[in-house]
């Protein structure tokens, strides 16, 4: 008599069978033969593992095979969205690190996919016929907008800050105060930074104050630097003390050292008007004598991620000519949407932005959106699915604003049989996905960052629920 175990065994579909299935050829091109025959191995070794374990129930070679076939095909799916995929981002976090910051304007991304996808005028000059400096327009306008002598661009603010630290001070020290020792976002940490580009660290005062004594009394003849870090995402309160940068600018020339201002998330105007009182504004921090400045371009810029840095052009030209300028500096695809979008800040055009035509709704415009979405979905789904107003609130997000949180309305959705966990995974299916947050229980969507034109698209992911 033949072990029933060995039977099942031998009715595992090959790998081969699995690839001549309809599902299989459909998924080949969304991942490729190679990487589907590597899955569809991965799927009958998970089926064989199970038999020997005794845990499929049914185990007929019909049954198997339908079996493979659903394996495959989830994991195929899977497997496709690894990669970039847009999304609906409705959790209300304007600069959500996760789903890439600041989404680009409408000007950014057509000189993305137009001007720059090709080839392009990275480097040349298009009236003399000659080569050209990269990214030299950007950096004009850079100067224009903060009265800077120079700019640089590189790949993000954590390589600018590198590539001051390196140039600089790596063979002295940098003095900085204690309560500015910051790590954002959980990857750059001021100390890491500091220690790979060769300067050591000097911390002065203590975690809330720090005076100018306390600089002076620190420099000596290895000192290279003064820095002063914008705190990014968190803020010290009450008895506090730190000297302005005026301040500071003084006593850095007045002994014949450079002031650096690591400024963070890179206000170029005043943002009061959004809430946003406590960002240094660049402008600001050139007239008040930093010698050279680094601040983000995917935060309060509205643009692309890329680190920019404004400053006299002695120090300007230094970095550039550093070898670790060219292995850190900003592509085609980068320059074309900072160009685009640093344009639009000159023109004092900050509604073509997102960023900023998210962070001037109101809740009564929010209201109303949600009114009208909630109304549309009760006419379309069973009463299984609740929907419900609420008030919230929004956030900045990005280390940007971190006691800025605008109010706004809240769809609320539960569910008679379906867990808040459950709701949440059917919208991350969707296509496309619809990221939300839970709270009390429920999803709440936030549409202070879903786009008008995303509505019906989140309408028809939230009929899916009940599917």
């Amino acid at each position: 008599m033949s072990n029933p175990a060995t039977s099942s065994l031998r009715a595992i579909p090959s790998v081969d069978q699995l690839l001549r299935t309809d599902e299989a050829v459909q998924l080949r091109q969304l991942v490729g033969i190679q990487r589907l025959t590597d899955i569809a191995r991965e799927v009958t070794d998970q089926i064989r593992t199970q038999i020997e374990s005794g845990s499929l129930r049914d185990s007929s070679r019909d049954a198997l095979l339908a079996e493979g076939i659903q394996r495959l095909q989830q994991a195929g799916a899977i497997e496709a969205l690894r990669g970039f995929t847009r999304v609906i981002n409705a959790t209300g976090v304007i600069l959500h690190t996760n789903l890439g910051r600041a989404p680009l304007s409408a000007a950014a991304r057509t000189a993305v996919a137009k001007e720059a996808a090709g080839y392009c005028t990275l480097e040349y000059v298009l009236s003399t016929g000659e080569r050209g400096k990269r990214g030299a327009r950007a950096e004009e306008l850079l100067v224009q907008l903060t009265g800077a002598e120079a700019a640089l661009i590189v790949n993000n603010c954590a390589s600018a800050a590198l590539l001051v630290l390196t140039v600089l001070a790596h063979d002295g020290e940098t003095i900085v105060s204690r309560g500015e020792l910051v790590e954002i976002g959980g990857d750059f940490r001021v100390p890491d930074v500091m220690s790979n580009s060769g300067t050591r660290m000097v911390e002065v005062g203590t975690t809330n104050r720090t005076r100018l004594e306390d600089y002076s009394q620190a420099i000596n003849k290895n000192t290279r630097l003064l820095m002063r870090v914008h705190p990014s995402n968190y803020r010290i309160v009450g008895f506090t003390t730190s000297p302005d940068l005026a301040m500071l600018s003084s006593l850095a020339h007045e002994v014949g050292l450079f002031l650096y201002e690591d400024a963070g998330s890179g206000a170029l105007t005043d943002l009061t008007k959004y809430g946003l009182q406590d960002e240094p504004i660049i402008s600001d921090s050139i007239a008040a004598g930093a010698d050279v400045v680094s601040f983000s371009g995917d935060k309060l810029l509205g643009g692309p991620q890329a680190g920019l840095i404004a400053g006299r052009s002695e120090i300007i030209e230094r970095l550039r000519s550093s070898p670790l300028y060219r292995a850190l500096r900003a592509d085609k695809l980068c320059l074309a949407a900072l160009e685009a979008t640093l344009d639009a800040h000159r023109r004092g055009a900050l509604e073509e932005i997102p960023l900023f035509q998210m962070l001037g709704l109101n809740t009564e415009t929010i209201e109303i959106r949600a009114r009208n979405l909630a109304q549309q979905l009760a006419e379309l789904v069973p009463s299984a699915l609740k929907v419900t107003l609420v008030s919230g609130n929004s956030a900045v997000g990005g280390g940007s604003g971190p006691n800025v949180h605008p109010p706004t309305a809240l769809l609320a959705l539960s569910h008679e049989t379906l867990t808040a966990n459950e709701i949440e995974s059917k919208l991350r299916a969707a296509s496309p996905p619809v990221i939300s947050r839970i709270a009390d229980g429920s999803v709440l969507l936030d549409l202070r960052t879903v786009d008008i034109s995303e509505e019906s698209e989140l309408l028809t992911a939230l009929k899916s629920i009940t599917s």
